[in-house]
């Protein structure tokens, strides 16, 4: 894995009314393996995951940290 993840992963919660926003919670992060052919999603420790994960770019703000 190179030092700093690609992307950053989420779990969405599903709305329960039309036109709500789903809840995003940073949960891990991800790397690309070497050979381009998959990735390796981290999660934080002692979270429980269910639902569904979404994987984003980190904004540019957030590639400083």
């Amino acid at each position: 894995m190179s030092s700093k993840p690609t992307h950053r992963a989420f779990v969405v919660s599903t709305p329960k009314k039309d036109g709500e926003k789903g809840i995003w919670r940073e949960v891990g992060a991800v790397w690309p393996h070497k050979n381009g052919k998959g990735f390796d999603v981290v999660l934080h420790e002692g979270i429980s995951v269910h639902g569904r994960i979404v994987c984003t770019e980190p904004k540019k703000d957030e590639d400083k940290e």
